[in-house]
């Protein structure tokens, strides 16, 4: 089984993600973790990978699909959780394409809606509770910051959920209530 969580950031897609790994022993792809991954790894793509950050130029889509193809070729799941990618319908475009050319499919886009304004509080609260137990805080975890990530997503990736209605592949669930309780919400779709 191959799923995308959507959702803005701060919605608890790697929460989410992390419980289906736990119970479906599923493998979760985060762009970010396979791109550090890659960069150390020493193979052909890997090189590809540290060479475009070395640059500081963002690596391109031909490379995250890459990335992906040889996770889904190498590493053996129950299924794959897409977690930040894809992020512009052209990586959906070639998501699809990747997965009909490994002769898989992608059974569930799962979109966590939730309002803005509490995702905010949500990161200001993380930074505080962080700050007072003497963790280490995420620069990007205050206010400002999230709005400006609020709105990078809604100008790329929310054309997503659009593109997923019209395919029958969208269902969306509360992102807001309880860890438990979207878990079921997701554990429903997912059958």
């Amino acid at each position: 089984m191959n799923i995308i969580l959507l959702g803005p950031p701060g919605a608890g897609k790697g929460t989410q993600a992390g419980i289906l790994v736990e119970e479906r022993g599923m493998v979760q792809l985060s762009t970010g973790d396979m791109l550090r991954e890659a960069k150390g790894s020493g193979t052909e793509m890997g090189n590809r990978v540290a060479e475009v950050m070395a640059r500081g130029e963002l690596v391109t889509d031909e490379i995250v699909i890459g990335l992906i193809r040889e996770k889904l070729a190498t590493v053996k799941a129950a299924g794959f959780i897409f977690d930040g990618f894809p992020r512009t319908l052209a990586q959906a475009d070639a998501l699809g394409d990747l997965l009909a050319d490994e002769g898989q499919t992608l059974d569930a886009v799962i979109e966590m809606q939730v309002d803005d304004d509490v995702l905010v509080q949500r990161v200001v609260n993380r930074a505080t509770e962080a700050a007072a137990a003497g963790q280490p805080v995420r620069a990007d975890d205050n206010a400002e910051s999230m709005k400006v990530r609020l709105m990078e997503y809604y100008k790329k990736t929310s054309p997503l959920i659009g593109y997923y209605h019209a395919k029958g592949q969208l269902q969306s669930i509360d992102g807001l209530g309880q860890i438990d309780e979207v878990a079921a919400a997701i554990k429903a779709i997912l059958g």
